[in-house]
């Protein structure tokens, strides 16, 4: 067995802390499969004299992470701080400028700068590994990267995000509206004070801006996602979609094609009984789409203590075994700036239409989705006992230009009392 690696670790919360107590707990096991022992010989964090529920006393302490990643007992640096830019970005970069190795948890830096931290730490025989960073404890970075290498990726979709997966089943099973479900998920922890980032799909789109650059070869172009949350999904929307046999998920997406690369974080509607449709909770889901390998699903924890720690002490063990894999696949140099797809693949869609109750309404409505070659699968009117009516309609396959084409025309008329609403219905 040789020499321990010195890890340093910035940042001693909840990510961190769990890196902590699995090196103290497992170390003997950890060495057995790494070959190399872990010794924390490091920690950073903003506050030295917090309550902790583990003991860091034996460990150099530094204030400032970016002098915790020069230190000469530092070998790996574990970042565990967050944030897009600042501290974290400028430790990160110190590390791997020092030819150290890099492991962290932050899906917003990478999905920011992943390219150029890539380059640097390929100019500095450095490792940059980031399996926590997405999908929490799922091992779908690794998966992509390596067990997967053999194929051309087709598509590659999940559900990226527990806090918006909970609160859309919630919904569902319970009846409760978007407001007092989000509430809950505060309470439980499973949403911050401030949701933006989740509710807005903004996080999952973080994870899935890194997938595509892992599936595809391409340069992590977070900017490209078509990024959409989840606070516009109503109860109705819920209900409606469940009596078709769908249910509403918040669903990342990222497929190449000829004029370039499709990725979007959406609502869409998922048959009940395919592999994503049966996901309750916070559970999260990736499903990597091989010419070869065909379908594959990973399923599991995406956050948490015990999942995020666990997926960066398995990078420390890789990192201890010699594995040296470029961190998006691919050498750095060797990634392409995809070009945006400009139009999304042709799918069916779910139309839901508040129209006046009378009679050609309805003639209305199909005229303007023919005229634009939108066909109708089914159709069903709820009457709302006013003047109005509820038409729900399920599309064959089309194009989104084609729909909103149509929409557009409908949406003038004086028999449309609201605006119509559509979520894609994905193939899974």
């Amino acid at each position: 067995m040789t020499t321990p690696l010195r890890i340093g670790i910035a940042g001693l919360g909840t990510v961190g802390g769990g890196v902590v107590k699995i090196i103290q707990k497992h170390g003997k096991l950890l060495a057995q499969r790494g070959g190399a022992g872990f010794e924390i010989t490091a920690v950073s964090a903003r506050s030295r004299n917090k309550n902790r529920d583990f003991d860091v006393s034996a460990y150099a302490w530094e204030d400032d992470p970016v002098a915790m990643s020069r230190r000469d007992d530092v070998d790996i640096v574990i970042e565990a701080m967050g944030g897009e830019d600042g501290p974290a970005k400028a430790a990160v970069e110190t590390a791997l400028a020092a030819g150290k190795h890099v492991v962290t948890a932050n899906k917003a830096m990478l999905a920011h700068h992943g390219q150029a931290m890539a380059e640097l730490a390929e100019a500095n025989s450095a490792c940059l590994r980031y399996e926590a960073a997405v999908a929490g404890g799922i091992p779908c970075v690794k998966a992509l990267g390596e067990g997967l290498a053999a194929n051309g990726m087709t598509r590659v979709m999940g559900v990226l995000n527990g806090t918006c997966n909970y609160i859309l089943t919630t919904m569902e099973k319970t009846g409760a509206d978007y407001a007092d479900v989000l509430h809950d998920a505060q309470q439980l922890g499973y949403a911050e004070a401030d949701p933006s980032f989740d509710v807005g799909g903004i996080d999952a789109a973080h994870k899935l801006a890194l997938m595509a650059s892992l599936a595809f070869g391409t340069k992590v172009d977070f900017e490209g996602v078509k990024t959409e949350g989840i606070d516009r999904v109503s109860l109705e929307d819920i209900t409606h979609a469940a009596d078709m046999g769908y249910r509403v998920k918040l669903l990342g997406v990222a497929r190449m094609h000829d004029h370039g690369l499709e990725q979007r974080m959406q609502p869409c509607l998922v048959p009940v009984s395919s592999s994503i449709g049966v996901l309750d909770g916070v559970t999260n889901m990736v499903v990597c789409e091989g010419d070869f390998v065909g379908q594959t699903v990973f399923t599991g924890p995406g956050a948490g203590e015990g999942p995020t720690a666990s997926a960066i002490v398995a990078d420390l063990v890789d990192i201890a075994r010699g594995v040296r894999t470029p961190a998006f696949g691919v050498p750095a140099k060797d990634l392409v700036a995809a070009n945006r797809a400009i139009s999304l693949t042709p799918t069916a869609y779910y139309l839901r239409l508040a129209l006046k109750d009378q009679p050609g309404v309805l003639a209305q409505v199909t005229d303007a989705l023919g005229k634009s070659g939108v066909s109708i699968e089914q159709m069903h009117q709820n009457a709302n006992g006013g003047p109005g009516a509820t038409v729900l309609i399920v599309t064959h396959e089309t194009t989104r230009d084609a729909l909103d084409e149509a929409l557009t025309a409908f949406e003038a008329s004086e028999n449309c009392l609201a605006p119509p609403v559509s979520l894609r219905i994905e193939t899974v």
